[in-house]
């Protein structure tokens, strides 16, 4: 096993992103991210290299669970998240579509949610879907896919609002 340093170097960014899609809040995830890793440092168990990364994301969602349990609501996303990858200013339109997307991605239980962003956003197997969100494999593929399809079905529409 790789020193915890190296551990955090690896994968905070990954744990933050992560948490910043979930809650959609960047304080909240800085705070998930931090207390994510304080939990793997005092944790008795040894983390297991080939499974770390469902292992840091379960503890970061079950921290989201933990905060939707202690104020009994949902925080909504900032209208604009800048994405650092670009430097030229986004058209209106497609400000308006990821607001909307973001709407969508916002409304999908936590459960699907999470699903889908390891899966699309972290390139997790469903293997690891399965095993980070505690379901089967049939389930982790039907959730991930029926998110998907909440999302396509979100942006035709969009699209048709638009032509």
């Amino acid at each position: 096993m790789t020193d915890f340093h190296t551990l955090y170097q690896s994968y905070a960014p990954l744990v933050r992103r992560f948490a910043l899609f979930l809650c959609g809040n960047p304080a909240l995830a800085d705070d998930i991210t931090s207390e994510t890793f304080v939990r793997a440092w005092t944790s008795r168990g040894k983390i297991q290299e080939a499974t770390v990364k469902a292992y840091l994301f379960t503890i970061a969602r079950n921290l989201f669970r933990d905060h939707l349990r202690i104020n009994k609501r949902w925080t909504e996303l900032e209208e604009s998240i800048a994405d650092p990858r670009t430097g030229v200013q986004i058209h209106a339109e497609q400000k308006e579509e990821v607001a909307a997307l973001m709407l969508v991605l916002q409304q999908l239980s936590e459960i699907d949610r999470a699903a889908l962003l390891m899966r699309v956003q972290e390139d997790m197997s469903y293997e690891e879907i399965a095993q980070a969100l505690e379901i089967t494999l049939a389930t982790a593929k039907v959730k991930v896919h029926r998110a998907r399809l909440k999302l396509i079905k979100a942006r035709a529409a969009f699209k048709g609002v638009l032509s």
